[in-house]
C-alpha cells in the first residue's frame, strides 16, 4: 500500500514521532491512522524499558494555578539533559502533570513500574481517561528519547490549612 505524505504528516502531528517511524507504522497498519498511533505508542513503551535505568539530573519545576486562584500545584519533572528539558514536548508533559496534581489531589508519585499503590502515575489522565499519567510519561519518553521521572509535587488549596506542626516543619522552624 502506498502511504501519502499527508498521512505521514497527520500521524506525525498526532504523535510527534519521526517521519520514517510514522511511515513504517502506517505501512504496518495498512494506512489505518489509529492502528499506527497505537503501534507507535507501543514502540514508545518499548523504548521506555531501555532507558529506565539512566540517571535524570536535569528538568523543570512547573506550576499550575487553577482558574480563580484557589488551587495550585508545583511539580518537579526530571530528564537526562537540559536540551530535552527545554523542548516543547517535555514542557507540555510537566504542565499536564501539574494540572493533574491540582485536579486530582494525589498523595504520592508512585513508581514507573507500577507498584499498585494508586499514586499520581496510576491515575487516569484527566484529558483522556483511557490513559494513565504513567502512559503519558512513557509516550513522552518515546518522543524525546530520554528517561523521564516525575520526582515530587505539592498541591495547595485555599482554606485547607495544614496543622501548626506541618507549618513549622515546612518553614524549618521549631520551638
Amino acid at each position: 500500500m502506498d502511504i501519502t505524505a499527508e498521512q505521514v504528516k497527520e500521524l506525525r502531528d498526532k504523535t510527534g514521532a519521526g517521519v520514517m517511524d510514522c511511515k513504517r507504522a502506517l505501512q504496518d497498519a495498512d494506512g489505518n491512522i489509529e492502528k499506527a498511533v497505537e503501534a507507535l505508542r507501543q514502540k514508545g513503551l518499548a523504548k521506555h524499558s531501555k532507558l529506565a535505568g539512566r540517571a535524570v539530573s536535569q528538568g523543570v519545576i512547573e506550576s499550575y494555578i487553577h482558574t480563580g486562584g484557589r488551587i495550585g500545584a508545583l511539580v518537579e519533572v526530571n530528564c537526562e539533559t537540559d536540551f530535552v528539558a527545554r523542548t516543547e514536548e517535555f514542557r507540555t508533559l510537566a504542565r499536564e502533570v501539574a494540572m493533574q496534581v491540582a485536579s486530582m489531589d494525589p498523595q504520592e508519585v508512585g513508581t514507573m513500574e507500577g507498584d499498585g499503590q494508586g499514586g499520581l502515575l496510576d491515575q487516569e489522565y484527566i484529558r483522556d481517561p483511557r490513559r494513565t499519567i504513567r502512559d503519558l510519561v512513557k509516550e513522552t519518553i518515546g518522543k524525546v528519547g530520554e528517561n523521564i521521572q516525575v520526582s515530587r509535587f505539592v498541591r495547595y488549596e485555599v482554606g485547607s490549612a495544614a496543622s501548626p506542626e506541618d507549618a513549622e516543619a515546612a518553614s524549618g522552624e521549631s520551638e
